[in-house]
């Protein structure tokens, strides 16, 4: 009786399967071969085609409920009696539904569960769930916005209408930084809310009376990370006890503090790069990372909540278009008029090492500042070297003495690893050996502060942290624990050959606080991550760079200066390095535009950013690589660095539509299936797209691939010809005519013709095209750099232009 009722369910089941997915059951969406019953579970993140629902559902939820649910009982075994499978809810496996940027839900299931969705009518995509990580004052005085009647500040501030989404670890309410003092109601169009805490300690509780004008949103997405992990000892609440969320939320829009510090360094005042915006705060970053089912829900949210600009300071590995996440949230958001600014990553100097390349996300690298933190070395003979430190404690060494010297191991054990004992890995350190003496740890493995704190453990009274090779010359200052000053890889390089040399070597650090006037700056950062885009060649990134090295902002109550759980002391501001400190900046600074020009696009706000930026320091030389000393090139610097006064007035635009960056993906020949994760509106599709290569998207920046001509063949010259077209918007004075003349670099193995030399505009807004075509000389060994730049006299529009050759296949 039993069995019987069992089949009778079973067929029950197959018959319900087959109304969901629409589809035959024995082809598309169930086997009967038998498969291998796995329990282990995962969470997937699934994209559905949500015009696809079937009839018998009234809503979305209910046809993924459906699906779900069919597709966890059709997996069991039939070992399982049917009461036990009847009581399984699908509602405890969905982890969050979409339906703003992104149409479909995160769900925990096993690998057999997740295929047998993926054969399913609607269902567009299924991919596991991926982890990114967090890529981690002076800079607005340093990107000309201040006094306070600085011209862009005066511009948008009267308007406080902006909002900006921060996706990251949280925010510490309680911060001068996030006052709200002198601003206007949140807006009524805000449809965005605090949430409380509900039943955790005090010590990280959060609940709407910790938002105010200011601070006008504040969320959490835990479920995907609790999923994964099954951890759930962390703040459930939009309190943030890393710091790196209050730190960028500040950085985009803080209001002004004066007189922050870090233990008296960077003394100032400190405030956002947009200071009367309005801040919301989306927590999806936890201690095992950011979870792209919680990153997705947290973007479809802020959007549904009504955000202007989404500032977003992290990246994982790069992954194509169509399966990363950011790239997919990032592209709904840009359809419904949202700017996206990311996070290049901290993979430099390395080559390819970007992550956030997608066209329609702004992708920011990091560069230096004119301030900086000098400290000293002086050797036992009479040598001095300059460093950099934010050494202010307790433990002062006397400037008179000279300390014992040591560095254990060389660079490289005898297995041709790193040496622990040279890297200060935790437990290496012999007190034996180091006690009372000030011991030379190379960069690397554990963290900058955490190699200090190894050294005071094992009882020495400093530090010297020498730069490798894979950081060369660039140098980043630290809150350290003991005095500690860092140098770059050559002065670090003369420290070891002198502790190789001398029989008993010694050393005397001292401290110098605060410096203005560095030159040359800025400098492109060595752990800025590099380009080319491998994605696609076409597409240059970064696309600017802004301060991201020694960054003051607000910090957390909750955690000290060096983030290390020995840390006891306690700090309102603290300095950060990393393109994660760069991004926000760019946020900030797109918010003022958006402010300034509420009825420009993402993609203008992008232009007016790229086509502005500059690429000389203040020396007048050319931006410069910390990780070289060289000058830097569009791989590393992508248009430049950013200038938010000029960027205000562009004079052109290059802007882009959804459907233009539809065209692009097109292009790209891409699948149907993979098309259609970014084709929500049914108008959109490759019928409709005119553009023939990638090189063809309204780019602010022009990448020209040229196929190396094959000598093999007798025909082969048409190859070495490309055509790249571009439409510029007159965004300029709206009174009288205005001409655009053109001036191109000249290049070693190409020719380049502008069609037409001169652009005239007689109306603002007026749209006029030009082609460039770029014509083989001679086959270059590597890329060539140059510039495209239009000018009337008042502005000055210049495109960055990379011309590579690729060898014939």
């Amino acid at each position: 009786m039993a069995m019987g009722r069992y089949r009778f369910a079973r067929a029950l089941l197959f018959f319900f399967w087959y109304l969901t997915c629409l589809q035959p059951i024995t082809t598309l969406c169930y086997s009967s071969s038998a498969v291998p019953f796995v329990s282990r579970k995962s969470t997937y993140v699934v994209q559905m085609a949500k015009s696809d629902m079937p009839k018998t559902f009234s809503h979305h939820l209910e046809w993924y409920h459906s699906l779900i649910k069919s597709s966890i009982l059709l997996a069991k075994p039939e070992s399982l009696s049917y009461d036990r499978i009847d009581q399984l809810e699908s509602s405890r496996r969905m982890i969050y539904s979409y339906d703003t940027t992104f149409h479909g839900f995160a769900a925990h299931l096993t690998k057999e569960e997740a295929r047998r969705l993926e054969t399913c009518h609607g269902v567009v995509t299924v991919h596991p769930e991926r982890v990114y990580q967090l890529h981690t004052t002076r800079s607005p005085a340093f990107l000309g916005l201040e006094p306070l009647d600085s011209r862009i500040w005066s511009a948008a501030l009267t308007n406080h209408d902006v909002v900006v989404g921060v996706l990251d670890t949280g925010i510490w309410p309680e911060s001068p930084s996030f006052s709200d003092r002198g601003m206007t109601a949140v807006p009524t169009r805000w449809k965005g809310l605090c949430e409380s805490s509900g039943h955790v300690s005090s010590s990280s509780s959060f609940n709407s009376t910790n938002c105010n004008k200011k601070i006008v949103g504040a969320r959490t997405f835990y479920r995907g990370y609790e999923a994964a992990t099954g951890i759930k000892e962390e703040y459930r609440s939009p309190r943030d006890r890393d710091g790196h969320g209050t730190h960028t939320a500040a950085t985009v829009a803080g209001s002004p503090v004066r007189d922050a510090n870090l233990l008296g360094y960077a003394r100032g005042t400190a405030r956002g790069m947009a200071p009367n915006a309005r801040i919301a705060v989306y927590k999806v970053c936890w201690a095992g990372g950011c979870f792209n089912s919680d990153i997705l829900a947290a973007v479809d949210q802020a959007v549904a909540d009504g955000v202007d600009v989404l500032s977003i300071s992290l990246g994982g590995g790069v992954a194509s278009y169509f399966r990363d996440s950011i790239s997919i949230a990032a592209f709904g958001a840009m359809e419904m008029g949202v700017f996206v600014s990311c996070s290049a990553g901290n993979g430099g100097p390395e080559p390819v090492s970007l992550t956030n390349v997608s066209p329609w996300i702004t992708t920011v690298g990091a560069s230096t500042m004119d301030r900086d933190f000098p400290a000293s070395i002086k050797l036992g003979n009479g040598d001095s070297l300059s460093g950099v430190s934010l050494y202010r404690g307790r433990r002062n060494l006397s400037s008179e003495r000279q300390y014992p010297l040591v560095y254990l191991g060389g660079n490289y054990s005898s297995g041709g690893g790193a040496d622990p004992k040279s890297l200060c890995l935790e437990g290496t350190l012999d007190p034996h050996v180091v006690a009372g003496k000030i011991v030379v740890c190379d960069r690397g493995i554990s963290p900058r502060v955490q190699k200090g704190q190894v050294v005071k453990d094992a009882g020495g009274v400093g530090m010297v942290l020498t730069n490798t090779a894979a950081n060369g010359e660039e140098l980043v200052a630290d809150c350290h624990f003991i005095p500690a000053v860092a140098v770059g890889e050559s002065k670090g390089n003369a420290i070891k050959r002198y502790i190789r040399a001398t029989r008993n070597p010694t050393v005397t650090l001292s401290f110098a606080g605060t410096k203005l006037g560095i030159r040359p700056s800025p400098v492109v950062a060595a752990f800025s991550s590099r380009g080319p885009n491998f994605l696609t060649l076409e597409v240059l990134k970064p696309d600017v760079v802004a301060p991201g090295v020694n960054i003051l902002a607000a910090w957390t109550g909750a955690a000290g200066p060096t983030n290390l759980p020995s840390d006891a002391r306690r700090v309102g501001f603290n300095v950060l390095s990393g393109t994660s400190m760069s991004c926000p900046h760019v946020s900030g600074v797109a918010a003022l535009l958006k402010a300034t020009h509420p009825e420009w696009s993402p993609a203008a706000i992008k232009s007016a950013l790229m086509t502005t930026a500059y690429v000389h320091d203040n020396t007048h030389g050319p931006l410069k690589d910390a990780a070289t000393g060289e000058a830097s090139t569009p791989y590393d610097h992508g248009a430049g660095h950013i200038n938010p006064a000029r960027a205000l007035d562009p004079g052109l635009i290059y802007d882009i539509g959804a459907e233009d960056y539809f065209s692009f993906l097109c292009s790209m020949n891409l699948t149907p299936a993979q098309l259609q994760v970014f084709s929500k509106s049914s108008n959109m599709s490759c019928r409709n797209a005119y553009r023939s290569t990638p090189g063809d998207l309204n780019y602010p920046a022009i990448s020209a691939v040229l196929q190396q001509p094959d000598h093999r063949q007798h025909h082969s010259s048409a190859s070495s010809v490309t055509v790249i077209r571009r439409t510029v918007t007159n965004v300029g004075p709206a009174a009288g005519s205005t001409s655009y003349h053109v001036k191109v670099t000249p290049f070693k193995g190409v020719s380049v013709m502008v069609e037409p030399a001169v652009l005239r505009f007689t109306n603002k807004n007026q749209k006029l095209t030009y082609k460039v075509t770029f014509s083989a000389k001679s086959r270059q060994s590597a890329p060539e750099f140059g510039d495209l730049v239009w000018k009337d006299g008042v502005h000055a529009v210049r495109s960055p232009i990379v011309v590579t050759w690729l060898s014939p296949m």
